[in-house]
């Protein structure tokens, strides 16, 4: 329960807070007046893992952390345009929920365990919320709570997550950022970019070198915020790079890829650069960027890696279970871990993406990955199937439920493929709205995130999803389209 704070506080009326956060929140209070903070940010990943939110003069701020902070519940409507995608001014607000009626408000409690001060942004500090009505209900559609119900969910099996980030991402030097009004189209028009450096040179000191003075204040921003920073790298694509991040358990390293795309962006964008998480870009010969989600259980009795063992590839039993789990849900799971339309364009033979539902020891062309020799402590799986501009809350949580249905129903994965792109295996979906009929079809997903999310999520993405059939010309020839340009390169 939470400690008793100001009396009639929302975050005490609906007991929101456990001891832990409450006494986070006296420590956040102190840093704010010991730091002279002006401002702080609170904020929370709406349901594409993009962080809204309001910002309040850091004064107010120790008030509002325990009084919440309001928001219009329009934005859980909004799709990728930034346009509400259901009729909120009807009965139910077209959910059938009296919440969402009238775009009324829903509430940001922050986490006080997530604050910190942000080093590009001048005497700031920034919160990450969750979210619930203003009656004190769960939002169920908040895609942290979801995941935080999973990892309740793989406690109760016995284990715990880790999760370790290996990112991909475009980093370009802003040439035009389309400020004229005639480009203020909605979504607006696609800034004009140009590249730091060629490409095609893997791993290269030259082609970092060429980068690293653009690179050098994200990384001195993100290790400022606590991000557990591994390594920088040079991608083989043109302006291309990728960074990476040690393991974490729980929510953290969601938090993190979410903290760590904004960062990116923001600070990129005070240097005059844009840097973009869009799977893939329209610009030529560009490649596209992945996001590699390492993964493994912690078992709650010993500690020991879950994964680890002597059986096939060096896995235990536990961890072949899961990763046929993975296998066996992989289509309807692509809504979560490949959210965009422009996402389904990696799936390419020979490209060192994955196209087709299979698993390998080591080799970089499967869907799952198994990293590790027999025995070794740090054996995980490697999901090689997501996009950057993916909600981490639901990558990671769709991978637990379908992790967890493969150890309690002793899936088999089957055999390694050890020639991926001649195995025959089933195909991953060729779009995204093929994985929505999967996930609206899944009964394990709708029983493990329940259909009133599911439903809702099926029917965010398919409107995404028929704006891009209806409104880009040239949807139909598998090439990136201005379309996808305009709605995802600026805003993932």
């Amino acid at each position: 329960m939470a400690r008793r704070l100001i009396a009639a506080s929302f975050v005490e009326r609906y007991g929101l807070w456990t001891d832990a956060q409450a006494r986070a929140a006296k420590a956040v209070a102190q840093a704010i007046n010991q730091q002279k903070l002006e401002l702080v940010r609170f904020s929370f990943a709406d349901q594409h893992g993009v962080l809204r939110g309001k910002t309040v003069v850091a004064a107010d701020a120790p008030a509002l952390m325990q009084a919440g902070v309001t928001m219009t519940t329009t934005l859980l409507a909004k799709d990728t345009a930034h346009k509400t995608a259901w009729p909120v001014f009807t009965p139910g607000g077209g959910f059938a929920m009296a919440e969402m009626q009238g775009g009324g408000d829903f509430v940001m409690v922050a986490d006080p365990t997530t604050f910190r001060v942000l080093p590009w942004a001048p005497n700031t500090g920034w919160l990450l919320c969750d979210i619930v009505f203003t009656n004190g209900e769960p939002v169920p559609f908040s895609t942290r709570q979801i995941l935080r119900d999973a990892l309740a969910r793989l406690r109760v099996a016995g284990f715990d997550y880790c999760a370790g980030l290996e990112v991909e991402f475009h980093l370009f030097k802003l040439e035009n950022p389309r400020l004229s009004p005639d480009d203020a189209t909605w979504p607006p028009r696609a800034p004009d970019v140009s590249l730091l450096n060629q490409g095609y040179q893997y791993l290269t000191e030259s082609r970092f070198d060429q980068i690293d003075a653009a690179l050098e204040p994200i990384r001195r921003g993100v290790t400022a915020l606590g991000l557990p920073l591994r390594s920088v790298e040079v991608e083989l694509g043109p302006s291309q790079c990728e960074f990476t991040f040690r393991p974490q358990t729980g929510l953290d390293a969601a938090d993190t890829m979410i903290l760590f795309r904004a960062a990116t962006k923001q600070i990129a964008r005070r240097h005059g650069l844009l840097a973009s998480f869009m799977c893939r870009p329209t610009q030529p010969n560009l490649f596209s960027s992945g996001w590699h989600l390492h993964q493994s259980l912690i078992a709650r009795k010993g500690g020991g890696n879950a994964f680890a063992g002597n059986t096939r590839e060096g896995l235990s039993a536990t961890g072949l279970h899961f990763l046929a789990g993975l296998l066996a849900h992989a289509h309807a799971a692509a809504a979560f871990s490949t959210p965009t339309v422009n996402g389904y364009k990696r799936y390419r033979a020979y490209t060192l993406a994955p196209d087709r539902v299979i698993w390998a020891r080591d080799n970089r062309g499967v869907m799952v990955r198994v990293i590790g020799q027999p025995g070794d402590p740090a054996t995980h799986l490697e999901n090689r199937l997501g996009e950057p501009a993916a909600n981490p809350y639901l990558y990671m949580a769709s991978q637990i439920h379908a992790g967890l249905d493969g150890i309690a129903e002793k899936r088999d994965p089957g055999p390694s493929a050890d020639t991926p792109y001649e195995t025959k295996a089933q195909a991953l979906p060729k779009d995204l709205r093929e994985a929505l009929a999967a996930l609206r079809a899944s009964e394990m997903f709708r029983k493990a995130f329940g259909d009133v999310f599911v439903d809702y999520y099926a029917h965010l993405k398919k409107s995404e999803f028929a704006r891009f059939t209806a409104e880009a010309s040239d949807a139909g020839t598998g090439e990136v389209t201005a379309w996808e340009q305009n709605e995802y390169f600026d805003l993932f």
